[in-house]
């Protein structure tokens, strides 16, 4: 049994913090001690209390004076996608028909998908996210890859085979039947290997036929636990679009709805633009509106109302994520920066408590996964990363007139991007270091 100690100030939060001095919402520990056992945290508390605990053959690591917390999940993002950011266009739709698909075409080729899927799991290592939700293309031999990848670094990942049928070019269509096919060889082949989920993935109900609706269904009844992931009401053009492919619905969400792909564990990229009677539906269902502000704010698609949306009456589950390539960073960081300014110009207030709620816990509830990570609780996955708040010449200036956790939160959302990131643990393994 391998037995790790690691000493550092430690967070961890408990539920979603109601105000800046809801200090009842997280566990914090100036000189903590966190135990892990064979990928596990054991324990966790005060370094003195812990260290008293262990024998003689435990490895010790001191972050002091750094920050450790869970790692960062990311709810929505594209693994084929990587050489798409940063790449210039009007708007989704333009963007997508002009990189987007050109570039997903190129992961029939297995050699391709396999070298795309080192670099993707080397950027969330590097950027402190430890568990993503991720879109293949529509090729099984992409599915292959992400999950063969994330076997071999033992990640706790979410990801899907893509299924599109329509509305993309030739080399990016499969058939109603073929998507089924394949979707349901990925799961025999990848679900609950190692730490891997698969994902239902209907691309977005433009790129799928209804007959592709049906099987996508067919799938959703057939394997209830599994998580679908797909895009809503992104893009007023794409909204107008959609209805008028599928003129019975109600509306864009209806569609979904219609086909059984709304429910708990239904995960929906953007949700910008939604009316009153779909918040009240995904609400009703305890689906996922997942945020991905970097990525809203480079296409132009919108402003997401994330406090408008928790705070109505029926309230709206919510995920964050980078969308990567539409969103423009891989870090969480970065992400929650931008979703700060979003609330900013809607007159709303997003506090740095909040935003790492939101990248921890928060995510990993949205996952239904809050027990097994997002958390330090012992008995959970010992996913972490360690926060450095002075790891640039301006932030370690800024920190010498930092009093509170609050500010150093903010600090590091504000300022901090990969070079924060001191060390990420996967399993209880120190992987940051590997890249270097």
């Amino acid at each position: 049994m391998t037995t790790t100690l690691l000493r550092g100030r430690l967070l961890s939060f408990h539920r979603a913090p109601l105000s800046l001095t809801d200090s009842q919402s997280y566990f914090y520990e100036e000189d903590g001690g966190l135990l892990i056992e064979n990928g596990l945290i054991a324990a966790v508390g005060p370094y003195v209390d812990i260290k008293a605990k262990t024998g003689e053959d435990m490895v010790e690591i001191d972050h002091r004076p750094h920050l450790i917390m869970p790692g960062f999940i990311d709810m929505h993002l594209h693994f084929p996608q990587m050489q798409v950011i940063a790449s210039y266009a009007a708007n989704l739709l333009e963007w997508l028909n002009t990189y987007t698909f050109p570039e997903e075409c190129r992961f029939v080729e297995s050699a391709h998908a396999e070298r795309i899927a080192t670099h993707f799991y080397d950027e969330l290592i590097r950027h402190g996210t430890t568990t993503a939700v991720a879109y293949c293309s529509v090729h099984k031999t992409s599915a292959d890859a992400f999950f063969a990848e994330a076997l071999r670094r033992n990640m706790r990942m979410v990801g899907g085979k893509v299924m599109m049928d329509r509305n993309a070019p030739q080399g990016l269509l499969d058939t109603p039947e073929m998507g089924y096919d394949e979707t349901r060889q990925v799961i025999a082949a990848w679900h609950g290997k190692g730490r891997n989920h698969v994902a239902i993935t209907p691309r977005f109900a433009i790129t799928s036929t209804p007959a592709q609706m049906e099987a996508t269904s067919a799938l959703a009844r057939e394997f209830p636990d599994l998580h679908i992931q797909t895009h809503l009401s992104e893009n007023h053009d794409e909204i107008k679009f959609t209805c008028e492919l599928y003129p019975d619905a109600l509306d864009y969400t209806d569609i979904y709805a219609r086909y059984g792909l709304l429910g708990p564990k239904s995960l929906f990229g953007h949700a910008i633009h939604l009316s009153e009677r779909e918040a009240d539906a995904m609400s009703e269902a305890g689906a996922v509106a997942v945020h991905c502000p970097t990525s809203n704010l480079f296409l132009g698609s919108g402003l997401f109302p994330l406090k408008a949306l928790t705070r109505r009456e029926k309230p709206v589950r919510i995920g964050v994520a980078t969308d990567i390539g539409g969103g423009s960073s891989y870090s969480m960081l970065r992400t929650m920066d931008e979703a700060y300014k979003i609330q900013q110009l809607l007159g709303e207030r997003l506090n740095p408590l909040e935003s790492y709620y939101l990248m921890t816990r928060g995510n990993a509830e949205a996952l239904s996964l809050a027990d097994r990570i997002g958390t330090l609780e012992p008995g959970t996955e010992a996913d972490l990363v360690v926060l450095d708040a002075a790891a640039t010449p301006a932030m370690a200036l800024k920190m010498e007139v930092v009093k509170t956790l609050p500010e150093e939160l903010f600090l590091l959302q504000t300022m901090g991007d990969d070079r924060a990131i001191a060390e990420t643990y996967v399993a209880g393994v120190a992987s940051k270091k590997e890249l270097q």
